[in-house]
């Protein structure tokens, strides 16, 4: 791992092994839930074994793209699918789920980090690449663990240092854009416990982010979120609420956060 300024980046190496230690976290998680038709509490529409097979089809297809290279779109299903899903007995399930993964896992690392492929967030200043798509699926794998864990009602933090790395991911990937903010311009901070902030500034400019420093915290902010790096993650990906963090200011911005879809 290595910090630049406020900010931590795990290297390419860190990625792939905590890729792997998330795998079997969330392996463990499925192998002592109590059935695999139970509802899934974060997706009520999926069923624990729908959850899985979601998840292992996503890394198969992630590890189709970074495989293509440079593309204008993602392989087509046919390339990465299989074509039968994944079994519905437990036991080969879980062995399809890690072989889901040591396959993904095999592929970045031959790719390295710096191959460039297909992403579907070219508008965010995250680059195209093979480390950026492992990035992705770490934090991916760690949320959906999570997940998983809430069926036995006893879910873990996320780890600091990948919670850390994923906040950061969440708001340079999954944020940031150009397209113009449809709202009255403001100026949202989220600041983690363990000593790192972020800005996020809103306008007709799209949504910006920079890296939260005594120097660009001068001005106050509209809005502002304080919690662990792992509460800021969850909070995010809306797995738990506002009030589970300290936050400050005007509460619509958040909301018109959540609702907001760049996209349309």
């Amino acid at each position: 791992m290595v910090e630049t300024g406020v900010r931590i980046i795990l290297t390419f190496p860190d990625l792939l092994r905590l890729i792997d230690e998330r795998s079997a976290a969330f392996r463990a998680a499925v192998a002592t839930a109590p059935s695999l038709d139970v509802q899934m509490p974060t997706h009520p529409d999926r069923t624990l074994f729908d959850h899985v097979q979601h998840l292992g089809m996503g890394r198969r297809k992630t590890a189709a793209v970074v495989t293509a290279g440079p593309a204008d779109g993602p392989p087509e299903e046919s390339v990465w699918a299989g074509g039968t899903g994944a079994p519905r007995e437990r036991e080969a399930l879980l062995a399809w789920w890690a072989a889901s993964v040591e396959h993904l896992v095999s592929v970045l690392r031959e790719a390295g980090p710096d191959r460039g492929c297909w992403t579907w967030w070219g508008d965010s200043p995250s680059p195209q690449t093979s480390g950026a798509w492992a990035r992705r699926q770490l934090h991916e794998i760690a949320v959906h663990t999570y997940d998983v864990q809430l069926i036995e009602g006893a879910p873990q933090p996320i780890p600091e240092q990948i919670a850390l790395d994923g906040f950061d991911d969440c708001q340079f990937t999954l944020c940031a854009t150009t397209v113009a903010w449809p709202h009255e311009p403001a100026v949202v901070d989220y600041h983690a416990t363990e000593g790192h902030s972020w800005r996020l500034r809103l306008s007709h400019d799209g949504a910006q982010v920079a890296h939260l420093t005594p120097a660009t915290g001068e001005d106050p902010a509209d809005a502002s979120a304080h919690g662990s790096a792992s509460d800021l993650v969850l909070f995010f990906y809306g797995r738990i609420p506002l009030e589970s963090l300290k936050f400050e200011g005007d509460r619509r911005v958040f909301d018109q956060l959540a609702a907001w879809d760049p996209s349309v």
